[in-house]
């Protein structure tokens, strides 16, 4: 959601990760990348591996933002999420953004 302009923010490509070791180490292996689409969402993520596991989202804000020259330079090119996931359940990890700053958490 693009806070600043009060509407979803359509167009940011997201990509999608998983570790292989603990919160000290691991690599990270991409299980898929996305686009937000009008309404803000990546409905066609891969799902995430059963069992606990260690995600990431990053979110390309940089060339979003950009597009918009109104707002100056951009601060924060990047949004990097990590979050573990212990059941196989559905997540939804909303993004609230803005030029200088940004939001996340656990959504329903």
């Amino acid at each position: 959601m693009d806070t600043a302009a009060g509407h979803p923010a359509a167009g940011i490509a997201v990509e999608l990760s998983v570790c292989d070791g603990d919160r000290d180490g691991g690599s990270w292996t991409v299980l898929g990348a996305s686009e937000t689409d009008a309404d803000g969402r990546c409905a066609d993520l891969p799902a995430l591996p059963p069992g606990g596991v260690r995600a990431r989202l990053r979110f390309d804000v940089g060339s979003y933002l950009s597009r918009r020259p109104a707002e100056g330079a951009v601060f924060f090119p990047e949004v990097a999420v990590t979050f573990a996931v212990t059941r196989g359940e559905h997540y939804h990890v909303p993004l609230l953004l803005s030029p200088f700053g940004y939001s996340v958490y656990r959504g329903s």
